[in-house]
């Protein structure tokens, strides 16, 4: 390991004999086979399923707790002619279960309502307001919810109070215990089917019609005659990739094959949504999670979501276009009123911040948009290397806010700590929210920092590179992108490649290019590449060797195909540390 101004550098260990041996039995580069073994896929049949996952292998939907109560319960619902209401949430993740819910629920023969709350006015997720204001809009015998509901117990009781059954599918993590009033609540965290934990809201709203379609065909039900399953598998790898959980188990398989479903017949919400994102290559893990999945979550972070949820359900061409120019707009609006906020933000924690006594950043303002705050404080997390929650306050001196963490400090339990100055909380490890008076800020900052202060570690405070492999740039071809290729998807938990490459010279003067970008070639053993550093302009070059870390890309110029090095770090040369 090497620090070097504040980055840490470290080799994934693959046992190398294991490597090799992976990579004769899949016939395989050996860097990837050591980057299977280093990700512990060091068995020839796992790491096969691995390159190559079959739907065949997705884990039967009733290991999934309460499932086969929820799809009697359905069943009966829709053969009884009863009204239900998809209740989804605001959020890309949201969006995608709540379409994916409405369009196999029409399928199968229903005629499904949806709700989908207010950020700004309802808050997140199944509340006692929100149900009222859906029980209004719908009228609903039955109500679905996708995306939300586990901690939901108030909601639930009066829903059942009014004469409504409710089943909840969700992912989140269950605070207390799940509402008892409830018909089923369908949440993997909660049962002991491990296959399915990973599974994102999409993921088990898909894993709900999966059991319906098979309670039917066991039951020789009509209504799910010629349903494929398949067809809607874009909608689940949008939601997915988009909720940042790790694209491994179930998740992989389910993304794998919603981005062949997008490459053979994208349905014409996406396709518009594509145009208008100017996306002109084949569509990947990147352009869901960094161009499309913001444009759907801009309509709920300003407004309504209702404009992503119909683009999502829209079968007109034009209509489409339209939806889809409207969310594209509501995302560069996003983003102008986000760099805004950070400027204050930042600006508010340059005055505080000590490195050796700020472990955990807390922010708020009256004025500041509720919709953009997750952004923000995920922003923060990445320029400080610390937590950090970030609260836009109401005129009323309630504010609501979304925290970020990093490394190895886990959100739920250090506001669990300081549960009793929060109005409310929930979330996940890595992303919360939260609800807090005004009055209660300055305490909830101290002690918001204590306790991260006595869980972070030093490699928090750092930004870390995993180098997956030392490679030549002979190595560096089109080869080893096809193979690169067989790991797809890729992203949280299965990361693209970091390749470091020792003693390489910059060849010529590198030369700014966009805003704040390096352009450069570079040579190394008599071979040459060329390099781009995206946001390195200001970093300070060198004539002596230097070691490099970079993906590798294909660069399309003028028709022309070519390997590139995206750098992702560089140094002065370390040829003398072993390797790493």
């Amino acid at each position: 390991m090497s620090d070097d101004e504040g980055r840490v550098w470290i080799t994934a260990e693959a046992d190398e004999a294991r490597a090799v041996a992976l990579a004769s039995e899949l016939e395989l580069p050996l860097p990837i086979s050591r980057i299977l073994v280093a990700r512990g896929l060091s068995d020839s049949g796992e790491a096969e399923r691995f390159l190559n996952p079959r739907l065949s292998d997705l884990a039967d939907p009733f290991d999934i707790i309460e499932m086969l109560v929820a799809v009697e319960h359905i069943w009966q619902a829709i053969q009884a002619g009863s009204r239900i209401t998809i209740f989804g949430d605001y959020d890309a993740d949201g969006v995608s279960s709540t379409a994916l819910m409405v369009l196999v629920l029409q399928r199968l023969g229903a005629t499904p309502e949806y709700y989908i709350p207010s950020r700004q006015d309802d808050g997140y997720g199944l509340t006692v307001d929100a149900l009222t204001k859906a029980v209004e809009k719908t009228s609903p015998d039955l109500i679905i919810t996708v995306d939300c509901g586990t901690n939901s117990n108030a909601a639930v009781t009066h829903a059942r109070k009014l004469g409504i059954g409710v089943i909840v599918t969700d992912h989140h993590e269950c605070l207390e215990s799940p509402p008892s009033d409830a018909i089923a609540v369908v949440n993997p965290k909660l049962g002991e089917c491990d296959a399915a934990k990973v599974l994102a809201g999409v993921g088990v709203a898909f894993k709900l019609c999966h059991g319906l379609v098979k309670h039917g065909n066991a039951n020789g039900y009509a209504a799910v005659d010629g349903l494929d399953l398949r067809d809607y598998l874009d909608l689940v790898a949008l939601g997915t990739v988009a909720d940042v959980v790790p694209l491994m188990g179930e998740n992989r398989i389910l993304v794998r094959h919603g981005l062949l479903q997008i490459k053979a017949s994208p349905r014409c919400g996406l396709s518009a949504l594509i145009r208008v994102a100017g996306v002109r290559t084949e569509i990947d893990c990147y352009h869901l999670g960094f161009l499309l999945g913001p444009r759907i979550n801009a309509a709920g972070r300003l407004g309504s979501a209702e404009p992503a949820l119909k683009l999502l359900l829209s079968e007109d061409p034009s209509i489409a276009k339209r939806l889809a120019g409207q969310l594209d707009a509501a995302n560069r609006e996003r983003r102008r009123i986000e760099e805004t906020i950070v400027q204050e933000a930042v600006a508010f924690l340059d005055t505080t911040f000590v490195e050796d006594t700020t472990f955990g950043l807390v922010v708020g303002s009256e004025g500041w948009h509720i919709g953009t705050v997750g952004i923000v404080a995920a922003r923060l997390c990445s320029r400080y290397k610390r937590p950090a929650v970030v609260v836009a306050f109401d005129g009323d001196g309630l504010g609501r806010g979304s925290c970020r963490s990093v490394g190895s400090i886990n959100l739920v339990e250090v506001l669990h700590a300081c549960a009793d100055l929060l109005e409310s909380h929930g979330g996940h490890a890595m992303a919360a929210g939260v609800s807090i008076r005004r009055e209660n800020m300055e305490a909830f900052r101290e002690r918001f920092n204590t306790v991260c202060r006595e869980q972070i570690k030093h490699d928090d405070l750092v930004e870390r590179h995993v180098v997956d492999g030392w490679i030549t740039f002979g190595e560096a071809d089109k080869a080893l992108l096809d193979a690169i290729g067989q790991l797809r998807p890729l992203g949280m938990g299965n990361p693209t490649p970091i390749w470091g490459t020792r003693n390489v010279r910059i060849m010529g003067r590198p030369r700014v290019v966009g805003k704040n970008h390096l352009k450069m070639t570079l040579v190394s053993g008599g071979s040459q590449l060329d390099a781009i550093a995206f946001g390195m302009a200001g970093r300070k070059l060198f004539k002596a060797p230097i070691d490099i870390l970079f993906n590798v890309q294909v660069n399309n110029y003028l028709g022309r195909e070519s390997v590139q090095l995206s750098i992702k770090d560089f140094r002065v040369s370390h040829q003398n540390e072993g390797g790493v």
